[in-house]
């Protein structure tokens, strides 16, 4: 896979797709995990002598409409305030034909929500090459691995007009990644949690064949998940509220995960354990994050929007904590663990 390491960028204008489809509350970005995933790459291009780099993102979804509750303002703020020595600009989406007017000492540009345009999502070539030729840009890096597996004009048409490399956040994920699927140490060890049994019954099938060992916790060990397959334990018991919903699983279960997370060499963790968001339902996640992010000897991927975020809360207090992955993918780490088609991935393989 081409990536920023392979090429030069000096004195080019580099248009970046990065993911900054960030969670905001009352004006507030809650969880800038996407946004310091990206500064990396922002920084070697900067170091790297870039004349100037474009940055595009979407941010929920405001269906081909300008929306104020849907810009990324917020995220430009944020930018600023996590890279304090560069001015960064930010600028509406361009007009048809518009050449973009930006200050000399400008060096970053976030434009503002990709899909406040219909074409985005429609994977229209005219218009990203609109927003190409506004910028006079010169390559494309892709880093936005959370929309890697969508068909849009920021992950897909955009390869009709320019080359296309992978940013480090990218390269990091598809490496991690892959490296479970193509050659994973063992024991390979895989913890499901979460809600929808429909969600995780593809990912448990397709490790079956090579997970040493799956555990399944979260509601749906709780609502009575069956298998067969010996390879798979599922919670045995539970942590109960005053009117007996199982909420968390218990310590008996939590003990025999523990177990097999000391001796797996290679853990996939996907899906809380309990209903986390009470810290009383919490305490199996956490042991599993905690023991997870002290093994010094193993991959340690963590993916899933829920359970990613619990763990970056869990590591603002614990600064030893330290996985191998945890991915800012969300649905596309899934399917990439799924083996599906990516489009943003096969465009830089192009």
């Amino acid at each position: 896979m081409k990536t920023i390491n392979d090429i030069d960028v000096k004195n080019k204008n580099v248009l970046v797709r990065v993911d900054y489809n960030v969670p905001i509350q009352e004006s507030k970005i809650t969880d800038d995990l996407r946004i310091r995933a990206s500064l990396p790459t922002i920084q070697k291009l900067l170091d790297s002598g870039a004349k100037r780099i474009i940055l595009i993102s979407h941010l929920g979804r405001p269906d081909g409409e300008e929306n104020p509750d849907f810009s990324l303002s917020k995220v430009a703020e944020k930018l600023r305030d996590l890279l304090p020595n560069q001015k960064i600009g930010f600028y509406p989406l361009p007009k048809t034909d518009q050449k973009a007017e930006i200050p000399a000492d400008i060096k970053i540009a976030l434009l503002e929500n990709l899909r406040f345009d219909p074409g985005e999502e429609k994977n229209s070539k005219e218009f990203i090459k609109n927003i190409i030729d506004s910028y006079e840009i010169d390559l494309f890096v892709q880093d936005g691995f959370a929309v890697t597996h969508r068909a849009h004009a920021s992950t897909d048409a955009v390869k009709n007009f320019l080359s296309v490399y992978a940013g480090l956040l990218v390269e990091k994920e598809v490496k991690n990644l892959g490296k479970i699927i193509e050659n994973p140490e063992k024991p390979v060890l895989l913890i499901i949690g979460g809600a929808k049994v429909e969600d995780k019954q593809p990912l448990i099938e397709k490790f079956l064949s090579q997970a040493d060992n799956i555990v399944v916790g979260g509601k749906i060990a709780a609502d009575g998940y069956k298998t067969s397959d010996k390879k798979i334990y599922i919670a045995e018991d539970f942590d109960e509220n005053t009117e007996g919903k199982k909420l968390d699983i218990g310590p008996l279960a939590t003990a025999k995960l523990a177990g097999f997370i000391t001796d797996a060499k290679t853990i996939i963790w996907n899906g809380l354990l309990g209903y986390a968001e009470d810290p009383a339902y919490a305490t199996a996640s956490t042991i599993t994050a905690e023991l997870m992010g002290e093994k010094t000897d193993a991959t340690t991927v963590v993916c899933g929007g829920d359970t990613t975020g619990f763990v970056e809360n869990l590591m603002k207090d614990h600064k030893t904590l330290n996985y191998s992955l945890v991915s800012t993918g969300g649905g596309a780490a899934l399917e990439f663990l799924l083996g599906k088609e990516m489009p943003g991935l096969k465009a830089i393989q192009a």
